[in-house]
């Protein structure tokens, strides 16, 4: 919830402007923590609304169309939430390069994806192994990774896995009786709560400027869990059943590619740089603290289909392999 994490997170220097490049569900929130605190912060949409000129900027890669320089004279932190080109490129730097360059940068964020480390047969992963991506997605995150760390920016890696938050969880689907989790003996799967992912981005801020500033950094959850007992706690939050897991063989004739993928890969993903060496403190370390503070901000109440309902139809296979959520490589 925005106001616990105000009071959890320290604010942005006085002097500074921080500026989101992709203003989507992680780049929002982060905006929204930082100016509830009372910094000065810019935003970036392909097509912002006239009410919004000033503090959102038009940042267009495909169009050519960017911010003019005046516009960011005054930036000295970004966080960049645009995903990789086809051909592997980052359409920042691409685009504003040397514009950054200019900048008195003082940090700057890249969110990327914990799938860049490939499947680890559900061992644990650390910053310091080695990347292995075997999806296409992931090594395409991998190349603006290597990007962003040799253009001479003060850059931090940040490495996400499934992301969730409010709107963004299995209670909705759960709630409507649309849900058919998914048994996969032996998977787990990493996730971090949206809230997290702001509060992380302030405190690895300040670290930064007290000279800590590692170039990676995994952000993730205290417990990688199944996905099936992650939407059976969601349930018993709204006091319904959902059904029986479906085994993995069987769901999967009917998902996509793209879903596929996620479920062939199975790791662990430490935090013990950003949470034991750096000190960041999870306002939700586990999902059950996540999924109990989406309950309270999307207000649910328990919704059981009437008798003359159609069957529920499968949760889309593209968040079937999470909470419900949305990952950076997605």
């Amino acid at each position: 919830m925005l106001d616990d994490l105000v009071n959890h997170c320290p604010p942005l220097p006085p002097d500074a402007t921080l500026l989101v490049l992709g203003a989507g569900f992680s780049g929002s929130h982060l905006a929204a923590l930082a100016r509830r605190q009372g910094a000065r912060v810019l935003t970036t949409r392909r097509l912002p609304d006239e009410s919004d000129l000033g503090s959102v900027l038009r940042f267009d890669s495909q169009l050519a169309k960017h911010p003019d320089p005046e516009q960011l004279n005054d930036v000295t932190h970004v966080l960049s939430t645009i995903p990789p080109e086809r051909n592997g490129q980052d359409p920042v730097l691409r685009c504003l390069g040397e514009q950054l360059q200019q900048l008195p940068l003082q940090w700057v964020g890249y969110l990327s994806t914990t799938g860049v480390y490939g499947d680890r047969q559900g061992g644990w992963v650390q910053e310091s192994d080695p990347a292995k991506p075997t999806q296409e997605r992931s090594q395409r995150r991998l190349a603006c990774e290597q990007a962003w760390l040799e253009s001479g920016l003060p850059v931090q890696i940040l490495r996400l896995p499934g992301i969730y938050g409010p709107d963004r969880s299995p209670l909705r689907t759960i709630s409507r009786g649309e849900l058919q989790p998914i048994d996969k003996p032996n998977q787990v799967f990493c996730r971090i709560h949206v809230d997290d992912i702001a509060g992380a981005c302030l405190h690895l801020i300040e670290r930064a400027a007290q000279g800590q500033r590692p170039e990676i950094v995994n952000i993730s959850d205290n417990e990688p869990a199944p996905s099936a007992t992650v939407q059976r706690h969601a349930a018993s939050l709204l006091g319904v059943a959902i059904p029986e897991p479906k085994p993995y063989s069987e769901a999967s004739v009917a998902m996509s590619a793209m879903a596929r993928s996620f479920w062939a890969e199975n790791r662990r993903v430490s935090n013990h740089l950003l949470c034991q060496e750096l000190g960041y403190t999870l306002l939700h370390p586990d999902f059950r603290s996540g999924l109990l503070d989406c309950l309270k901000v999307e207000g649910f109440r328990a919704a059981v289909p009437s008798a003359d309902q159609p069957p529920p139809t499968p949760e889309r296979p593209e968040s079937a392999h999470s909470t419900g959520s949305a990952s950076p490589d997605q």
